[in-house]
């Protein structure tokens, strides 16, 4: 649920004020079915949810905005708890490593415009470190589970978690040079560098 709340946090703060429906057609257009295994009906879920908790402040909208369903005839937008929390999502997804859950990072992408050019290159810089660490322990994860008498075939399970985390440091390679390089605009540069069609339904927070 984190990285949902994460996603529909991230989505309304782009947009607000944002109707549901929005916020679905925009989440969905990302793939998340796929890499974070949301469902259609799973955003509008955490919408209601994320309101009653306090969250996200729900009001009236005209129902010319689009969509059908009461989700579509309200606008969300981030409240000062909202606002709290969605950093705090943001943050544990670039800077914490989730090894077996790869849908943080790509959420976590998804919003790193929100931070600051320098906070973004030192969550990559402490991910790395983190990676490093793990890919250096994995020989003795190994040799504990051959040595464990459990069947052989279950070592390449350390196998293809050190093929996912050399992956990733060399995508971190690669990633950290675009963000240095200025291909991303991120919090405190020019907006119109940030989200590239940006439907007019809205306007970008940052």
């Amino acid at each position: 649920m984190s990285v949902t709340r994460l996603l529909v946090l991230g989505a309304v703060k782009i947009f607000e004020p944002a109707h549901g429906y929005l916020v679905r057609r925009e989440l969905l257009s990302w793939q998340v079915e796929e890499w974070a295994h949301v469902k259609p009906g799973s955003i509008y879920n955490a919408l209601r949810t994320l309101t009653r908790d306090g969250l996200l402040l729900e009001e009236e909208a005209p129902i010319a905005l689009g969509g059908t369903g009461p989700a579509a005839r309200a606008t969300y937008r981030l409240t000062p708890d909202g606002q709290s929390e969605f950093f705090r999502l943001e943050r544990e997804a670039l800077w914490q490593l989730h090894a077996a859950e790869p849908g943080w990072l790509l959420a976590g992408m998804s919003f790193w415009f929100t931070l600051t050019r320098e906070e973004v290159l030192a969550a990559l810089a402490a991910r790395r470190a983190q990676l490093e660490s793990r890919l250096a322990s994995t020989p003795y994860l190994a040799q504990e589970i051959t040595e464990s008498g459990k069947p052989g075939h279950v070592v390449e399970y350390v196998h293809i978690l050190a093929a996912h985390l050399r992956a990733e440091l060399d995508w971190l390679d690669d990633a950290g040079a675009r963000v240095r390089d200025g291909s991303y605009g991120f919090a405190g540069e020019d907006r119109r560098r940030i989200y590239h069609g940006l439907p007019t339904e809205g306007t970008i927070q940052v």
